[in-house]
Protein backbone atom coordinates (compact mmCIF):
# COMPACT_ATOMS: atom_id res chain seq x y z
CA UNK A 1 0.00 0.00 0.00
CA UNK A 2 1.09 3.47 -0.80
CA UNK A 3 1.37 6.43 1.86
CA UNK A 4 -1.36 8.45 0.16
CA UNK A 5 -3.20 5.09 -0.03
CA UNK A 6 -2.47 4.54 4.13
CA UNK A 7 -2.79 8.36 4.45
CA UNK A 8 -6.42 8.23 2.91
CA UNK A 9 -7.55 4.83 4.81
CA UNK A 10 -6.75 6.65 8.13
CA UNK A 11 -8.49 9.75 7.51
CA UNK A 12 -11.48 7.71 6.24
CA UNK A 13 -11.31 5.96 9.42
CA UNK A 14 -11.45 8.95 11.28
CA UNK A 15 -14.14 10.57 9.60
CA UNK A 16 -16.26 7.37 10.26
CA UNK A 17 -15.47 7.15 14.02
CA UNK A 18 -16.64 11.15 14.44
CA UNK A 19 -19.77 10.45 12.24
CA UNK A 20 -20.54 7.31 14.67
CA UNK A 21 -19.66 9.67 17.98
CA UNK A 22 -22.08 12.70 16.45
CA UNK A 23 -24.84 9.78 16.02
CA UNK A 24 -24.43 8.38 19.25
CA UNK A 25 -24.45 11.85 21.06
CA UNK A 26 -27.49 13.21 19.00
CA UNK A 27 -29.55 9.91 20.18
CA UNK A 28 -28.79 10.31 23.59
CA UNK A 29 -30.09 14.07 23.62
CA UNK A 30 -33.07 14.00 21.47
CA UNK A 31 -34.87 12.08 23.94
CA UNK A 32 -36.81 9.91 21.21
CA UNK A 33 -35.96 6.92 22.97
CA UNK A 34 -37.78 5.62 26.15
CA UNK A 35 -35.02 5.85 29.23
CA UNK A 36 -34.97 2.90 31.53
CA UNK A 37 -35.52 4.79 34.53
CA UNK A 38 -38.57 6.29 33.78
CA UNK A 39 -42.68 5.14 34.41
CA UNK A 40 -45.05 6.27 33.00
CA UNK A 41 -48.66 8.33 34.34
CA UNK A 42 -51.69 9.35 32.50
CA UNK A 43 -54.39 12.56 33.37
CA UNK A 44 -57.64 13.42 31.83
CA UNK A 45 -57.95 17.08 31.43
CA UNK A 46 -60.79 19.26 29.43
CA UNK A 47 -58.66 21.65 27.50
CA UNK A 48 -54.73 20.73 26.40
CA UNK A 49 -54.51 23.83 24.24
CA UNK A 50 -50.70 24.35 23.55
CA UNK A 51 -49.51 21.26 24.96
CA UNK A 52 -47.30 18.80 22.48
CA UNK A 53 -45.74 15.26 22.51
CA UNK A 54 -42.32 16.05 24.25
CA UNK A 55 -43.58 18.88 26.56
CA UNK A 56 -42.13 19.31 30.31
CA UNK A 57 -43.39 17.61 33.07
CA UNK A 58 -42.50 19.94 36.25
CA UNK A 59 -43.19 20.03 39.70
CA UNK A 60 -41.89 23.01 41.38
CA UNK A 61 -40.15 24.63 38.11
CA UNK A 62 -38.49 21.55 38.05
CA UNK A 63 -38.35 18.98 34.95
CA UNK A 64 -39.26 15.57 36.17
CA UNK A 65 -40.85 14.28 32.78
CA UNK A 66 -42.34 14.72 29.93
CA UNK A 67 -45.51 14.11 27.87
CA UNK A 68 -45.52 10.95 25.87
CA UNK A 69 -48.47 11.16 24.14
CA UNK A 70 -51.76 12.75 23.89
CA UNK A 71 -55.09 11.35 22.71
CA UNK A 72 -59.02 12.31 22.08
CA UNK A 73 -61.15 10.22 24.36
CA UNK A 74 -64.22 9.98 21.63
CA UNK A 75 -66.76 9.30 24.79
CA UNK A 76 -66.55 12.30 26.86
CA UNK A 77 -64.22 14.40 23.87
CA UNK A 78 -61.43 14.97 26.80
CA UNK A 79 -57.87 14.45 26.42
CA UNK A 80 -55.78 11.80 28.18
CA UNK A 81 -52.31 12.93 28.27
CA UNK A 82 -49.63 9.87 29.16
CA UNK A 83 -46.74 11.01 30.85
CA UNK A 84 -42.57 9.72 31.61
CA UNK A 85 -41.73 10.68 35.18
CA UNK A 86 -38.32 10.02 36.16
CA UNK A 87 -38.17 6.66 38.57
CA UNK A 88 -36.64 8.60 41.33
CA UNK A 89 -39.37 11.21 41.73
CA UNK A 90 -42.20 9.98 43.69
CA UNK A 91 -45.56 11.37 42.93
CA UNK A 92 -48.60 11.15 45.88
CA UNK A 93 -51.67 9.91 44.23
CA UNK A 94 -53.36 13.01 45.54
CA UNK A 95 -51.85 15.62 43.32
CA UNK A 96 -52.53 17.89 41.29
CA UNK A 97 -51.97 18.09 37.48
CA UNK A 98 -52.36 21.34 35.50
CA UNK A 99 -51.24 22.56 31.94
CA UNK A 100 -49.72 25.55 32.23
CA UNK A 101 -48.62 28.62 29.29
CA UNK A 102 -44.87 28.97 28.93
CA UNK A 103 -46.01 32.53 28.01
CA UNK A 104 -48.60 34.20 26.46
CA UNK A 105 -47.33 33.13 23.16
CA UNK A 106 -45.59 30.03 24.01
CA UNK A 107 -46.45 26.26 24.26
CA UNK A 108 -47.39 24.59 27.46
CA UNK A 109 -46.56 22.25 29.74
CA UNK A 110 -47.52 19.72 32.71
CA UNK A 111 -47.38 21.05 36.33
CA UNK A 112 -48.11 18.92 39.03
CA UNK A 113 -48.55 19.91 42.13
CA UNK A 114 -47.89 17.46 45.28
CA UNK A 115 -50.75 16.48 47.41
CA UNK A 116 -49.85 15.37 51.05
CA UNK A 117 -50.75 11.95 50.65
CA UNK A 118 -48.11 9.10 52.04
CA UNK A 119 -49.47 6.86 48.96
CA UNK A 120 -47.73 7.26 45.93
CA UNK A 121 -48.41 7.07 42.01
CA UNK A 122 -47.39 3.73 40.39
CA UNK A 123 -46.71 2.69 36.60
CA UNK A 124 -49.53 3.43 34.91
CA UNK A 125 -51.46 5.08 37.74
CA UNK A 126 -54.00 8.27 36.95
CA UNK A 127 -53.53 11.40 38.40
CA UNK A 128 -57.51 12.33 39.13
CA UNK A 129 -57.40 15.98 40.16
CA UNK A 130 -56.94 18.08 37.01
CA UNK A 131 -57.08 21.42 35.68
CA UNK A 132 -57.09 21.78 32.46
CA UNK A 133 -55.66 24.67 30.28
CA UNK A 134 -57.09 28.58 29.60
CA UNK A 135 -57.15 30.09 26.25
CA UNK A 136 -55.67 33.01 27.01
CA UNK A 137 -56.36 34.63 23.41
CA UNK A 138 -59.85 33.90 23.42
CA UNK A 139 -60.15 35.53 26.84
CA UNK A 140 -58.34 38.67 26.02
CA UNK A 141 -60.69 38.88 23.06
CA UNK A 142 -63.47 38.42 24.66
CA UNK A 143 -62.10 41.28 27.59
CA UNK A 144 -61.91 43.44 24.18
CA UNK A 145 -65.23 42.70 23.16
CA UNK A 146 -67.11 43.48 26.57
CA UNK A 147 -64.99 46.33 26.78
CA UNK A 148 -66.28 48.23 23.46
CA UNK A 149 -69.54 46.54 23.26
CA UNK A 150 -70.45 47.94 26.36
CA UNK A 151 -72.35 51.10 27.59
CA UNK A 152 -75.03 52.21 24.67
CA UNK A 153 -75.42 55.63 26.43
CA UNK A 154 -74.27 59.29 25.39
CA UNK A 155 -73.08 60.03 28.85
CA UNK A 156 -69.21 60.93 28.27
CA UNK A 157 -68.37 60.65 31.73
CA UNK A 158 -68.93 56.80 31.58
CA UNK A 159 -67.04 56.26 28.12
CA UNK A 160 -63.82 58.26 30.35
CA UNK A 161 -63.30 56.87 33.69
CA UNK A 162 -61.32 59.95 34.37
CA UNK A 163 -64.14 62.70 33.29
CA UNK A 164 -61.14 64.62 31.53
CA UNK A 165 -62.67 64.29 27.55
Amino acid sequence: MSRAGAFETIVGLIVIAVAAAFLWYAAGVSGDRARVADYQLDAVFGRVDGLSVGADVKIAGIQVGEVAASTLDPATYEATVAMRIDRDVQIPDDSVAKIVSDGFLGGAHVSIEPGASEDYLQEGDRITITRGSVDLLNLAVQAFTNQQGGGGSDDASEDDPLGEF
